[in-house]
C-alpha cells in the first residue's frame, strides 16, 4: 500500500474516530438489578430443592 507523504493528515478526525473505536458507547439493552436476580435465584433454588410431590399408593398390599 503506497501512501502519499504530502497528503494532509486529519488528526482531529482520526483521533475522534480512534477514541470512538477504543471506548464504544454502552449498548442499549435490559440491565437487571442484582437484587432481582438474587431473588430469582433463591426462588429457583427453593423450587428445585423442594421435596417431590407424594404419589398415591397403587393397589392394596
Amino acid at each position: 500500500m503506497v501512501t502519499d507523504p504530502t497528503a494532509p493528515v486529519e488528526t482531529a478526525a482520526l483521533a475522534s474516530e480512534v477514541e470512538g473505536l477504543l471506548s464504544p458507547d454502552e449498548p442499549d439493552g435490559i440491565y437487571r438489578d442484582s437484587r432481582e436476580c438474587g431473588g430469582a435465584v433463591l426462588l429457583l433454588g427453593a423450587l428445585l430443592f423442594s421435596p417431590p410431590t407424594p404419589r398415591p399408593k397403587s393397589g392394596a398390599r
